[in-house]
């Protein structure tokens, strides 16, 4: 999987690329530090597939931000989409 962060000034941009499984959601969790962090956005522009592990990372990161500001799921592919709807993550997330 490709992470690739990008922070400035309290805003974070976390844009994937492949698979977030249970082999590479620990590896995300490890790199998003939320700390100060008031406008998140997690780019799924070329994420192919997520598992449920990858879920709870986004789940997590929406609990935080809940408490600290707002989060927004951008790109999503139709497939990424569906398993959003199926897990019902589409009420749980702000997706765009």
């Amino acid at each position: 999987m490709n992470i690739n962060i990008t922070e400035t000034r309290g805003k974070m941009t976390v844009a994937l690329g492949g698979r977030l499984d249970t082999n590479t959601a620990p590896e995300l969790e490890e790199k998003l530090g939320l700390e100060g962090v008031t406008d998140l956005r997690f780019d799924l522009s070329s994420l192919e597939y997520i598992s449920s592990a990858g879920l709870r990372v986004l789940l997590s990161a929406q609990k935080t931000m809940n408490d600290q500001g707002r989060m927004t799921i951008t790109g999503c592919s139709e497939d990424i989409l569906e398993i959003f709807e199926i897990t019902g993550f589409t009420d749980i997330l702000n997706i765009q």
